[in-house]
């Protein structure tokens, strides 16, 4: 790390600090030519995830379109915004977890619907409808007597 006063090349570390969970790193540094002190932030850089949609098309995985979603479906239920945020970030984890830098719209479709099975069905049935582009009422139907005979109520 060169010193940005004298540009020199050798700098000491005199206090490293934790921002924002454990995403970043801030460092005091010391130069040890002219005494300055200084302040930086070390962040790591993740490969992006990209979605490829039903058409073809890659965009990238961006968490608050998926929490939009998730509170459009969750509208007038009792799931707090803080669970949802919470799934979301489960589902970013699980897909860097497993080494996943390109995922289908319908593999994570499918992991939001295995969440909110177990968080809020009438969010599920919601979220379903839309995902997986319920065209007549029989087929909201179907849906509904699937997850019943799943014993889900």
């Amino acid at each position: 790390m060169h010193c940005p006063f004298c540009n020199h090349a050798e700098t000491r570390v005199v206090d490293s600090r934790d921002v924002d969970g454990q995403a970043t790193i801030r460092r005091r540094r010391e130069c040890v030519q002219c005494g300055r002190r200084f302040t930086t932030y070390e962040r790591v850089e993740e490969i992006p995830i990209t979605v490829v949609k039903r058409d073809g098309s890659v965009e990238p995985f961006r968490q608050d379109k998926l929490l939009l979603g998730l509170v459009r479906a969750c509208t007038k239920r009792a799931v707090p915004l803080s669970r949802l945020e919470e799934l979301v970030g489960d589902i970013e984890a699980g897909l860097r977890q497993e080494l996943v830098y390109e995922v289908s719209s319908e593999h994570l479709g499918e992991m939001v619907l295995d969440r909110l099975q177990d968080l809020d069905l009438v969010a599920y049935v919601r979220f379903a409808s839309v995902y997986r582009q319920f065209e007549s009422v029989e087929e909201f139907k179907e849906e509904l007597e699937r997850l019943t005979k799943e014993g889900i109520r």
